[in-house]
């Protein structure tokens, strides 16, 4: 099922635009910074040399998705079923 969702988004070119939205809306609400700021204060604490990219990520993932807006998760969901709805027709 959501691999079936996923090719419609990117058929349609909506994926992409649900990004961009996506991406606006975080940095809209301090998200990003936040976030830039959670970086910063981890590799400070334990040294750039300590961390490869794939291991920041991996840290800073989990938390990166708990901290985004529950009102920006809601409205993106709603953007999604919207398009669902509306490519049925």
């Amino acid at each position: 099922m959501r691999t079936v969702i996923d090719q419609k988004l990117v058929k349609t070119g909506e994926k992409d635009k649900l990004k961009e939205y996506l991406r606006h809306r975080l940095v809209e609400c301090g998200w990003r910074d936040n976030m830039k700021a959670y970086c910063k204060e981890l590799l400070l604490s334990k040294g750039l040399e300590q961390y490869t990219m794939d291991d920041l990520i991996k840290e800073v993932t989990p938390r990166g998705r708990a901290m985004v807006p529950d009102e920006v998760r809601a409205d993106l969901l709603a953007r999604i079923r919207k398009f669902l709805h509306d490519y049925e027709k």
